[in-house]
C-alpha cells in the first residue's frame, strides 16, 4: 500500500518526501481541530453514572 501511495506522488524522493509529510500533517490537523472535537460532544465522557 505504501508503495502505491509514493508511486502516486509527484517528484523526486526529496519532494515525495515533504508531500508526505505534509500530507500526514493535514490529516492530523484535521483530525485534531474538527474531527476530535466533533466527537467529543457526541461521546458522554463527563456523564458519568455510578450505581451501588
Amino acid at each position: 500500500m505504501y508503495e502505491w501511495i509514493w508511486r502516486l506522488l509527484p517528484g523526486g524522493p526529496v519532494w515525495k518526501t515533504v508531500t508526505a509529510l505534509t500530507l500526514a500533517g493535514l490529516a492530523v490537523a484535521v483530525l485534531w481541530f474538527l474531527v476530535f472535537p466533533w466527537i467529543e460532544t457526541r461521546i458522554p465522557f463527563d456523564h458519568v453514572t455510578m450505581v451501588p
